[in-house]
């Protein structure tokens, strides 16, 4: 993948990048693999021409599809060994750039994550969930203009209708369309110009996370990329220049989409009918989480418990599921432990009391039995931790 360095340098110029948003500025940006980080436009990094990159060896800074702080400096960082494509290389790049741009345009309007891990599943707020996102596909899709606004005013008017009901919750889907459909915007943008399908094969490609009921159900937080998707698309179809000053409010995008609809609204929502689907679709999100579980508990290796006092320090809020008291962190947690930060790349269940940061147990398992000292475990890819240790057969505890 790294012959893609050079023409990713050519591409990724403020003049090309003001095609897909307006006044875009450049942070820095990695590419890397499990290997080598190939660094651009940082600015504590001189290159000496032509190599217009900085290569540095890979360590654990360097985890996903992300932004991060490398050097005190915004850094838009991608694994190349995720993705085949060029287009679907630069496209995820150019997403993360955009992020970069929101951290130097002080953007504020980010939702509690907290509340992604108790959203409720309830019948009726995923019934009209998923006909406001079908209203939604259909009113950027629609080319006649009457009915096009009979079906973003259906949007509107089951949006409104949840909002009667789970406000707080709703106000965590406007967030993270706000911050995560201008990311996707920008993405679209750069994919469709690079890749070899025409553009209404790209926006249908887009649109599945939006139309498909029970993905948009099994993952609450990522579905609301693919609605601010198409907020942004109608924003940009009914009013061209809607990202200038967009830093500078405190709107969300669905507050400036619904400014545009004015206050006629053809129709409220008054009885909701739960339909078979709905319940097949709640069902399935359910048993999707239960399985994950199944499978993360069938796995063959070691099963250490790491019991005690444990604070979550971060992780990839995208990809926690949570079951009761559960939550499975598929990529990676950062954890401290008796006053010490781990790193823990690879599934962990961690169970928690209140919340998200509040861990008491943690369930891993490893390929390798940890090596034992007198007062601490020393676990291949997490490190030594202090702490009791005890084992029966294939089942570890450390008490911490």
């Amino acid at each position: 993948m790294p012959h893609h360095l050079d023409r990713i340098d050519e591409d990724l110029v403020k003049a090309k990048l003001g095609n897909y948003w307006p006044g875009i500025e450049l942070v820095a940006y990695a590419l890397y693999d499990m290997s080598n980080v190939y660094l651009f436009n940082h600015p504590k990094f001189s290159n000496n021409p032509p190599c217009t990159y900085h290569i540095l060896s890979w360590d654990v800074q360097f985890i996903g599809d992300t932004i991060i702080m490398y050097e005190e400096y915004p850094t838009a960082i991608v694994n190349m060994d995720s993705y085949v494509g060029y287009e679907d290389l630069y496209s995820i790049l150019v997403h993360e750039l955009f992020h970069g741009y929101q951290y130097i345009k002080d953007e504020k309007r980010f939702p509690d994550e907290l509340m992604g891990i108790t959203y409720p599943l309830s019948k009726e707020n995923v019934e009209l969930r998923n006909q406001e996102r079908t209203n939604l596909y259909h009113a950027l899709m629609e080319n006649h203009l009457i009915k096009k606004k009979q079906y973003l005013n259906a949007f509107i008017a089951l949006r409104e209708k949840r909002a009667t009901k789970i406000e707080e919750y709703l106000t965590y889907e406007k967030l993270i369309e706000t911050i995560e459909g201008p990311a996707w915007y920008v993405e679209l943008k750069a994919y469709s110009e690079k890749s070899p399908l025409d553009y209404h094969s790209v926006l249908k490609k887009y649109a599945q996370q939006l139309i498909n009921k029970y993905e948009s159900t099994s993952s609450i937080r990522r579905s609301c990329y693919s609605s601010g998707l198409f907020i942004c698309l109608l924003l940009e179809e009914l009013s061209p220049g809607w990202m200038k000053g967009f830093f500078d409010r405190e709107d969300t995008l669905y507050d400036l989409l619904k400014q545009l609809s004015g206050d006629n609204m053809e129709h409220s929502i008054v009885d909701v009918k739960i339909s078979f689907e709905t319940e097949e679709v709640i069902n399935f999100a359910i048993e999707q989480r239960m399985k994950v579980f199944e499978e993360f508990n069938e796995q063959t290796g070691f099963h250490l418990y790491i019991e005690g006092e444990i604070t979550a320090v971060s992780f990839d809020p995208m990809n926690i599921i949570p079951l009761e008291d559960r939550h499975l962190h598929k990529s990676f947690i950062k954890v401290r432990m008796n006053n010490q930060d781990f790193l823990i790349q690879q599934q962990v269940i961690a169970h928690v009391d209140d919340g998200i940061q509040k861990i008491n147990k943690l369930h891993l398992i490893v390929e390798n039995e940890p090596s034992v000292n007198i007062d601490s475990l020393k676990i291949d890819g997490v490190g030594e931790i202090k702490g009791r240790y005890k084992k029966q057969e294939n089942i570890l505890r450390l008490l911490i």
